[in-house]
């Protein structure tokens, strides 16, 4: 397979972008190396069950603080959907409360977006 079509396409949701403009530059970078090490292999985040099966989640430590980065992978179209950072504390709740949001984000390859409009 060339280059090309190993290319993956990486998204940012807003609420990723938010939290990154709060971030210092120490903290970018750390950010964007494990960032790059998801590109690298994109499944390496565990991926989650229930209302969460749209996303995986990789963590990491910044500062000796845990830090969780929710993304989603969609293998068919080769892109990436970076869609929470945070610490531990209420990530998963406001994944959750955040869930339709993120899927509206990844229409309509998400393949829970496709479920959703046959029902």
């Amino acid at each position: 397979m060339s280059e090309e079509q190993n290319k993956i396409n990486v998204y940012e949701s807003n609420r990723f972008t938010k939290t990154l403009k709060k971030c210092s530059m120490a903290q970018l970078k750390i950010i964007e190396d494990e960032i790059d090490f998801i590109i690298q292999n994109p499944e390496i985040g565990v991926l989650k069950k229930g209302n969460l099966s749209h996303l995986r989640v990789h963590k990491f430590k910044i500062n000796h603080q845990q830090v969780l980065l929710g993304y989603s992978w969609i293998e068919e179209k080769i892109e990436l959907y970076l869609l929470h950072l945070g610490s531990h504390e209420n990530f998963y709740q406001k994944a959750k409360d955040r869930r339709n949001v993120d899927l509206k984000f990844m229409q309509p390859w998400h393949p829970l977006c496709q479920q959703q409009k046959e029902s």
